[in-house]
């Protein structure tokens, strides 16, 4: 399959740049695969359109603040730090070693940085000790600052939001609710530097609701990367290098997808993190493999999924890896006439837009 297959063009004003006033108030289209037919919803209708005996399966990772705008010591010049993990935290969970200032981060500036450069903020340091350390155009950072290199990033690095959302200023009037809101409400692992934005509509609400009316809830973890957002710029889909991102798959998720399983009930995915790592560690049966470790797998047509009964996920951009692990289930006919239906129907698109329920 070709990379370009989903080359939409999405209208400017229809890439949401804020949230909805509630989580719950997005938007739901709901696209049934089997007799292809696309209803209109809200989000907050979600516990009425899934079955007692399902299980929604979330993505808990937690986003990081880890952007800096720094300066360049002796010119002054502007540098955006993006710091992606403290150096020795491969897996959601592991602990750093005391004491490490070490980062793996990326650069963004208008000219050539050095090796040994030092970029300044608010009397901290980020001392850049080693170009593509980590692979081309990732750093090895040092950071220093009186109160410790993490205190420091909490309190001055701003969430990573995606590039489409445009910000003004370090410090709009959007940066406090960008803290909240680019997070979810069941958010407990920190690591990723990117949202799982399926699960962003989710209020307390509509969770006790899904509990109310029988519907289990489970979570794993994938820390998502900086790659979530790197185009496809090969000509065939298996072409492309998938970046890796670490997973956690408790035991508590392997047993609830296995009891839901054996009694009949559906696996709902939320997000295309969540389909990602249990379509990895899923066996035949659906069942899952509790563990941790990283995944580089790229879903595409024809994909056989193994654990996944119903997906819940946002508009994602044309040409994207996410859209076309969408097509995957839907098929490329439907996949096209939703977006199109999208498009036409005024949705509101990317990681503050609104959100897609494809079930069987």
């Amino acid at each position: 399959m070709r990379s370009d297959t989903f080359n939409f063009v999405i209208p400017p004003q229809r890439i949401a740049q804020v949230p909805a006033l509630r989580r719950d108030e997005s938007r739901l289209m709901v696209v049934r695969r089997a007799q292809g037919v696309i209803e209109h919803h809200v989000f907050r209708d979600l516990p009425g359109l899934l079955a007692a005996g399902d299980l929604l399966l979330m993505n808990n990772t937690r986003v990081k603040p880890c952007r800096l705008h720094m300066q360049r010591r002796g010119t002054g010049g502007q540098v955006e730090l993006f710091v992606i993990r403290r150096v020795g935290e491969q897996l959601p969970g592991q602990q750093a070693t005391d004491g490490s200032t070490a980062y793996e981060a990326l650069t963004g500036s208008g000219g050539r940085l050095d090796e040994g450069e030092a970029l300044v903020l608010e009397g901290a340091t980020a001392t850049l000790l080693q170009r593509d350390a980590f692979g081309p155009g990732h750093w090895l950072v040092n950071i220093e600052a009186a109160a410790g290199a993490d205190e420091f990033l909490m309190q001055h690095a701003r969430m990573p939001l995606p590039p489409y959302i445009r910000r003004d200023k370090v410090d709009d009037e959007h940066a406090q609710l960008d803290r909240e809101r680019y997070q979810t409400v069941i958010a407990e692992h920190e690591g990723a530097v990117a949202a799982p934005t399926a699960g962003l509509h989710f209020t307390p609400e509509v969770l006790a609701a899904c509990a109310s009316a029988g519907i289990a809830r489970t979570a794993i973890t994938l820390h998502t990367g900086p790659g979530t957002f790197r185009p496809l710029k090969t000509a065939t889909l298996e072409e492309h290098d998938m970046h890796a991102e670490s997973f956690v798959v408790p035991e508590s998720a392997s047993g609830a997808v296995r009891q839901t399983r054996l009694r009949g009930g559906r696996v709902v995915i939320v997000g295309t993190t969540a389909c990602r790592t249990v379509e990895t560690v899923a066996d035949e049966r659906g069942f899952l493999q509790a563990g941790a470790g990283q995944t580089r797998l790229f879903i595409y047509p024809p994909w056989r999924f193994r654990c996944t009964d119903a997906l819940l996920t946002n508009f994602h951009l044309p040409n994207s890896t996410l859209i076309f692990l969408v097509a995957a289930w839907l098929g490329e006919t439907l996949t096209r006439h939703a977006y199109e239906t999208a498009i036409t129907g005024d949705y509101r698109f990317f990681s503050y837009g609104d959100a897609m329920l494809c079930l069987p």
